[in-house]
């Protein structure tokens, strides 16, 4: 671990508001919550201005309601990354916390070999309010993007979520609480950072990339078409059977008991096999907060290794559903999609 100050006065971190409660103030002429200008970002948190940074902003227009989140608006953030990119030291996305986890883990495949920070952070509660998480969340997020190594090279080369003090990997992120300031956890993998008096990073765990000097490669192409099937008690054949088999599906994430574990029921393997026969890419992962999938511990596992679902490790779904997105995208063949799902990409599993 270790403790580091942002170390470059002439830093510059691009702003990119999306939508969401930080964003909000209350208007007095109005008395309800409105979006303020992030050009006057300045004047209501000050604090940013004592790390003498350059800060710009860039506020989408419209603005999105996380709830409304689609791939499209990831590929813009993508897009505008990729043309600021030489611009900027660090990105610094303010979104809504609803869908950050998603957001966060889809960016990180987009966008391969990534030399900078982009952190994601928001609030609980409006920036404009007395008890306001945003303005710490905004500002320990802004000096974690600019923080540099001995080097000159950025701490932390990736994509992020900067919440409640503490940093952790995008695609190992989930929404843990709707009503608490702590409302991300990474439960299967360390925090980058942590901020206390000083922010202090675990820089064994933070990614570097392959070369500093090479630019990212920034991917737009994302196919959509995946489902996801929660097991339950009681599931009925056919909502199996209409979710596996779905005309415009490709890929389903499966989302079993503990360890990997299903139904046995003759049924269920046979709608299984079935879809994988079908060219289907099943993808299993636990619907425990916390833990691996391994299908080689009990028989309903191995059933279902054997019926062709592949193995998604410690993956979460936000992730999960980000990496299919991303590698049915840029791969023709389930081989290839098949192939990365079994890779570590990003840090998004530990095999």
């Amino acid at each position: 671990m270790i403790y580091s100050q942002p170390n470059d006065k002439k830093a510059s971190i691009l702003l990119i508001y999306t939508g969401g409660t930080i964003g909000m103030k209350v208007d007095p002429v109005l008395q309800a919550l409105t979006p303020f200008d992030f050009s006057q970002i300045l004047e209501e948190v000050p604090e940013l201005g004592k790390f003498a940074y350059r800060i710009d902003s860039y506020t989408f227009d419209p603005l999105i309601d996380s709830s409304d989140v689609e791939p499209a608006h990831w590929i813009s953030l993508v897009r505008l990354i990729e043309e600021r990119y030489e611009e900027y030291d660090g990105f610094v996305i303010l979104h809504g916390t609803d869908t950050m986890a998603y957001s966060a883990s889809t960016l990180s495949f987009m966008i391969e070999g990534l030399t900078k920070p982009v952190i994601f952070t928001g609030s609980q509660l409006p920036i404009g309010t007395p008890r306001t998480d945003g303005k710490e969340n905004l500002i320990s997020s802004v000096e974690i993007a600019a923080a540099k190594d001995e080097e000159g090279h950025a701490l932390v080369p990736e994509v992020c979520i900067c919440f409640d003090n503490v940093l952790i990997r995008g695609n190992r992120s989930r929404k843990f609480n709707s009503d608490n300031f702590r409302a991300f956890r990474s439960e299967d993998y360390p925090p980058l950072a942590e901020a206390g008096i000083s922010i202090r990073y675990n820089r064994n765990l933070i990614r570097r990339p392959d070369s500093w000097e090479a630019r990212p490669v920034f991917h737009t192409s994302l196919d959509t078409r995946v489902s996801i099937l929660k097991i339950h008690p009681g599931i009925t054949p056919g909502v199996v059977r209409d979710i596996l088999l779905g005309e415009d599906t490709r890929a389903v994430i499966i989302e079993t008991y503990g360890a990997g574990n299903a139904p046995s029921k003759d049924w269920f393997l046979s709608i299984v096999r079935e879809a994988s026969e079908r060219g289907k890419i099943l993808l299993n992962v636990t619907q425990c907060v916390a833990g691996c999938v391994n299908m080689d511990i009990y028989a309903t596992g191995k059933n279902l290794k054997a019926a062709g679902v592949i193995n998604g490790y410690d993956s979460t779904t936000e992730s999960a559903l980000g990496k299919l997105f991303y590698l049915l995208g840029v791969f023709e063949t389930n081989e290839e999609v098949k192939s990365g799902l079994e890779m570590d990409l990003r840090g998004e599993i530990s095999k």
